[in-house]
């Protein structure tokens, strides 16, 4: 249980990175300099302000220099980061796997985010994702590593299709983001990652036509559901795969 709330705690510290990342990355500004700072007054923050989350309910959701009104959604960005660590750790306990998962999950998470506003994915966090996670996956799986290469081949190629065939429905972000989820969990699972995220996408469609009286035409962000399918997978895909296999081929 100790492990399960030093995760929490540790993925709330590594959430407030990721604010970092997602507001500098897209701007191309530098994510060490200038040293974080209220988007309001640029004020410099000190250790109380470094910490959304606790800081929002402390200051009650304003700046403690200006006063000025801060977004949720710093603290959401660092609380979403805190549970997905904290399920990661109950789920996989301790070990390279928990290490490998938690990485691909905070990449996951900024690369979401700043395809809802920005409708790209950085190739900068994709890249790191990449050359983080190889040694990573050798370590765990140095006689095994080869359904992880075809992960990331597979996942890639899967997504390229349907890019081909609707003429950029499909952005080339989606299809290397889909590549690096499968360098983490192998040809397997990014199939199942694939089905989910498909499946969540037409029902958020379909939401988004029928409440908000939108166009089919108009064009929803992959990466998010690309990032929920994953954890699905990384959570349940083992469960899910074992269910399928007994299902239909016994």
């Amino acid at each position: 249980m100790s492990f399960v709330i030093i995760s929490f705690i540790f993925g709330s510290i590594i959430g407030s990175f990721l604010n970092v990342l997602i507001y500098r990355l897209p701007h191309k500004m530098s994510v060490a300099y200038p040293s974080s700072h209220c988007p309001l007054c640029k004020h410099r923050l000190r250790l109380p302000d470094l910490f959304p989350l606790l800081s929002y309910i402390v200051f009650r959701g304003r700046c403690r220099h200006c006063g000025g009104r801060i977004s949720l959604r710093y603290p959401a960005v660092e609380l979403l980061c805190a549970l997905g660590f904290l399920l990661l750790a109950y789920r996989l306990g301790p070990g390279w796997h928990f290490m490998a998962m938690a990485l691909l999950y905070s990449g996951l998470l900024a690369c979401s985010f700043i395809d809802l506003d920005y409708k790209i994915i950085p190739d900068k966090i994709l890249l790191f994702l990449s050359l983080a996670g190889l040694p990573l996956i050798l370590v765990q799986h140095h006689t095994g590593a080869v359904r992880y290469i075809a992960g990331a081949l597979l996942g890639g190629l899967l997504l390229l299709l349907p890019a081909l065939v609707s003429r950029g429905g499909m952005g080339g972000g989606d299809i290397k983001l889909a590549g690096v989820i499968g360098l983490y969990l192998g040809w397997q699972k990014i199939l199942l990652v694939l089905f989910s995220a498909s499946v969540l996408a037409a029902l958020s469609g379909a939401a988004w036509v029928l409440v908000k009286k939108k166009s089919f035409r108009e064009s929803m962000p992959f990466g998010p559901f690309l990032a929920a399918g994953a954890m699905a997978a990384i959570l349940w895909g083992d469960t899910l795969i074992k269910w399928y296999m007994d299902m239909y081929w016994q």
